[in-house]
């Protein structure tokens, strides 16, 4: 396998002998890393680029239910017998997969590893609650604040796929997006640029 792992989030979680069995990927924009009701036989972690979760609905759309840029896409299929989503890259991504049963032997024998993947998994959750409280937000403007203040580095957030993309992530249409951040612009409260968006830092009083 290959192990030339590049996330040292990722080293730091699992143990030795896993990591063995891991191998590292380079998947393509379009790519599908699982479909609904394949079984689960690896667990995928995204190092770089962005991978989302995606259920057909009724009529025919697409409803994406996760967007990850780093750390696992598929941590909840881990007991499944079958995937409930497809997940799909939309931005050329590099990535670890991760063999079940090796994971699961692993969880069993290393208590240390299982408590290190309890943690992980507590900080998804946070994260998750993060986003039902962003979406609970009303307004375009007060979305995109909460976005930049929980989920940004130092204010400032990568737009890699696109506006579009970010407008299904705040849950609004795009045209509302592009509204809101135009008159966020002109108000002086962020900085737009092509894949990044960032906080704008008030001006020192004199």
């Amino acid at each position: 396998m290959n192990t030339s792992i590049p996330d040292q989030r990722l080293l730091d979680l699992l143990p030795p002998a896993l990591l063995a069995d891991c191998e590292a990927l380079h998947v393509r924009k379009g790519d599908r890393l699982f479909a609904t009701g394949q079984r689960p036989r690896h667990l995928f972690w995204v190092h770089v680029g962005q991978v989302v979760l995606e259920r057909a609905a009724a009529n025919g759309t697409s409803v994406v239910l996760q967007r990850t840029y780093q750390g696992f896409v598929s941590e909840a299929s881990l007991q499944s017998p079958r995937y409930h989503c497809d997940a799909l890259v939309v931005v050329d991504a590099h990535i670890t997969r991760v063999p079940v049963p090796a994971l699961l032997q692993a969880l069993t024998e290393d208590p240390a590893f299982a408590l290190r993947w309890i943690g992980m998994l507590n900080q998804e959750v946070r994260r998750l609650r993060l986003q039902c409280e962003r979406l609970n937000l009303k307004g375009v403007q007060a979305r995109v604040l909460h976005w930049l203040e929980t989920e940004g580095t130092s204010g400032c957030c990568a737009v890699t796929a696109g506006y579009k993309s970010l407008a299904a992530e705040l849950g609004v249409s795009h045209e509302a997006l592009y509204r809101a951040l135009a008159d966020m612009v002109d108000a002086g409260l962020v900085l737009r640029e092509l894949e990044r968006l960032c906080l704008k830092a008030p001006s020192p009083k004199r």
